[in-house]
């Protein structure tokens, strides 16, 4: 990965669009108590073990509350990272919500905002029923977050990749 700082381009409106998701996450993470059944959460800590359900338990046991904590601390610094940007006027009409906004991605930040994104992907597609490309309608609006994540998350790994 590169240590150049990533400059993501956006509208307000999208920035607070993901600042909104990226909350969601964080109070998804820090309400889930361990094995409380979640699915999702299920999904971000998958079993080490597939073929030994005791080793699985007791490796998730073990391990699962610092995944989710470091987890958490991503979240928190794509937060801070968004919170200019997604600063929305109180006017629904003024222009502002739609000029763009640059957001800044450190080199110190960028493996958290990979993280994060992918993690909030794995949580909407849980939630959408996704488990692999034929599971996912591309046509159906429930899936535009979805795909914009994706489209989001694509392009900062291809700016993070790109040395030119």
């Amino acid at each position: 990965m590169s240590d150049r700082v990533v400059v993501l381009e956006v509208a307000r409106l999208e920035a607070a669009h993901l600042a909104g998701l990226v909350g969601q996450f964080a109070e998804l993470l820090r309400e889930s108590a361990p094995d409380d059944g979640d699915p999702a959460i299920a999904r971000l800590v998958p079993s080490a073990y597939s073929d030994d359900e005791d080793a699985a338990r007791e490796f998730r046991a073990l391990t699962q509350s610092d995944l989710l904590d470091r987890r958490a601390s991503d979240a928190a610094l794509v937060l801070a990272s968004l919170q200019d940007a997604s600063e929305i006027p109180e006017d629904p009409d003024d222009p502002a919500l739609l000029e763009q906004v640059e957001i800044r991605i450190a080199p110190e930040t960028a493996q958290a905002w990979l993280r994060t994104l992918a993690a909030v992907r794995l949580v909407l597609a849980t939630r959408l029923g996704v488990v692999d490309e034929d599971d996912h309608e591309h046509d159906d609006p429930r899936f535009g977050v979805y795909d914009w994540i994706g489209y989001r998350l694509d392009g900062l790994v291809a700016a993070l990749d790109n040395e030119d």
